[in-house]
């Protein structure tokens, strides 16, 4: 996994920026009851999807958490007073505390099956009865567009999806969260170019690929092959889902 604490003062610039973090705000804010009060944003990194979640909804107040220090020296920054260090895994808020919980991003990170059966955990003892819980799910599936870089990138290995949508609804289910929608949203500026990807393999973004391991350099060889190498090619689409807890009674 990524060095957070490293990844943080370059983040915004290599996920997209404000017109990702844009495209976001307004997926997750469609599946958010208009009656909402209090939200928390789980893993809320640099604080930019975040701030735009607060200030679309001024009568709303938000919270972030994150585990990484220099994730959320960035957030607070943004917005002061309102973000958190937490592990997603053991929040510090009590039972029942906010009308809706959303993890951007997230459960795509976990290693291990019981940590994202444990944050779902997690969302759902700090929601309300009604409230509704909102994550990302099918993170790396969305990032292969049929492109030649994806071509090229087809066998290598891959780890376990944590944030795979059946796994996260038997989690949600487990739980108490019944399914209440879904949407998706452009990773605006995420479209994977040969240069670029060749880039993010000898930096360690793909996590199975060590740097400098002789599979890894077999990759970048064969992307350095195709055409076109700084141009970007399609961008993915995210998914994003929605899961309600019924109300008292």
């Amino acid at each position: 996994m990524l060095d957070y604490e490293k990844e943080a003062d370059a983040y915004d610039a290599t996920r997209g920026g404000e017109a990702r973090a844009a495209e976001a705000a307004e997926a997750v804010l469609g599946l958010i009851p208009d009656g909402a009060r209090r939200l928390l944003d789980v893993a809320c990194g640099t604080g930019l999807v975040t701030r735009r979640l607060a200030a679309a909804r001024p009568g709303m107040r938000v919270t972030g958490a994150d585990l990484a220090q220099g994730m959320t020296r960035m957030a607070a920054a943004r917005l002061p007073g309102a973000v958190v260090r937490a592990d997603s895994r053991r929040l510090p808020f009590p039972d029942r505390t906010f009308d809706a919980v959303t993890s951007v991003w997230l459960l795509h990170l976990l290693d291990h099956p019981a940590d994202a059966d444990r944050v779902v955990a997690e969302c759902a003892r700090v929601l309300r009865p009604g409230g509704v819980y909102v994550t990302t799910v099918d993170k790396a599936a969305a990032h292969d567009v049929g492109s030649d870089v994806d071509a090229v990138l087809a066998p290598r290995p891959r780890r376990p999806a944590r944030d795979a949508a059946g796994a996260v609804a038997e989690n949600a289910a487990r739980h108490g969260l019944r399914p209440a929608g879904q949407t998706s949203f452009r990773g605006l500026g995420q479209g994977r170019s040969p240069r670029g990807t060749i880039a993010d393999l000898r930096r360690g973004w793909f996590t199975v690929l060590p740097p400098g391991d002789p599979l890894t350099e077999r990759f970048a060889e064969r992307l350095a092959a195709l055409p076109d190498q700084d141009r970007p090619r399609a961008d993915p689409c995210f998914s994003v889902r929605s899961f309600r807890k019924p109300p008292a009674g």
